[in-house]
Parts: structure tokens; sequence; C-alpha cells
């Protein structure tokens, strides 16, 4: 009596941990912040290449918008949105920043080597502490910023078609 109790308990928990994991993987995976004016903070970052410190509000010189995409050469993720990122830099008013996160500089260029490289500049966060700034949880995240440093728009995980024509009509809007 005790040993079906038992199991049954362990049972029970195993179906309603699995059920968790199952609808979580419906939820929707971007969002609105929920203040209108969350705003970051303008924080000196290293250019990828030249390892040169760059404000971040200097990256918009005369765009309204930047999206800015968290990548690493190792994320498989990365690799697969890295088309969509590609489709992206074909919006006029927005300028495409790649942040490459946590990675090592020759494995960065290797992936950039053979997938093409998108972005409008890369910047450099080696440690990982620029991301959080940013609100961050992981890669592949992208972010929609206008130029008084307020994010419009988060995305979390890689981006698809759809999203970049959420994209296009969000910048369209504004």
């Amino acid at each position: 009596m005790k040993i079906r109790l038992s199991f049954l308990f362990v049972l029970t928990l195993i179906v309603f941990i699995l059920c968790v994991f199952f609808l979580s993987l419906f939820e929707e995976k971007s969002y609105v912040p929920e203040k209108t004016n969350n705003k970051i903070e303008n924080f000196s970052i290293k250019d990828f290449y030249t390892d040169k410190s760059l404000n971040l509000k200097i990256l918009f010189e005369d765009e309204k918008y930047i999206i800015i995409n968290i990548w690493s050469s190792w994320c498989i993720p990365c690799r697969q949105e890295h088309k969509h990122i590609s489709n992206l830099s074909s919006f006029n008013s927005s300028k495409i920043i790649g942040l490459n996160y946590k990675d090592k500089k020759n494995n960065a260029i290797k992936f950039l080597n053979e997938l093409g490289n998108p972005y409008d500049t890369i910047l450099s966060d080696k440690d990982g502490t620029k991301a959080i700034f940013l609100g961050a949880y992981g890669v592949p995240e992208t972010f929609v910023i206008d130029s008084d440093l307020n994010i419009i728009k988060k995305y979390i995980g890689p981006i698809n078609s759809e999203i970049v024509n959420e994209i296009r009509n969000l910048l369209n809007d504004y």
C-alpha cells in the first residue's frame, strides 16, 4: 500500500512536470515591454574588430532605429536565424548591430565567413555583461531600439520570416 502511494505520487509529479514543459513550448517568445518608457542606458561597448570603445548612442548615426541581434558561433539557433537577419538588413530606416556573446573571436570570424555578415556593425561582449544591460537572457535574442534608447520590442529565441515581417511592419508604424 505504501509503495503504491509513493508510486502514484511520483507518477503524478512526473506528469505535472511534463505538462508544464509541453505547455511552455507554445508560449509567446516576444514581448512588448510593460513599461512604456523602457529605456536602456547609453553604455560603452567594444567594437568586434578593433576593440575600440563605442557608446551605444553613437551607433545610430542618422538612423531612427537599430536592431541589435545577440549571437554566438557556438549557438545552433543562431545559425538557423542567420538568413533571416540578412533579410532585416534590407530595411532602410534601421541599422543592424550584431552583439557577439561569450565567443572566441576566431570562431566568430569563421561563422561570419561561412554564413555571411549581415551586420552594419559588430560589437563584442566577451563576458556577457553588455547583454545583461540590454535585459537579455541568452542567445539568440533580438531587440528593436529607437534613437532615444527605448526598447520597442524584444524577441527571445531565433527569429523567422514571420518575425522579419512583424519588424518591418513595426518600423513602418513608428
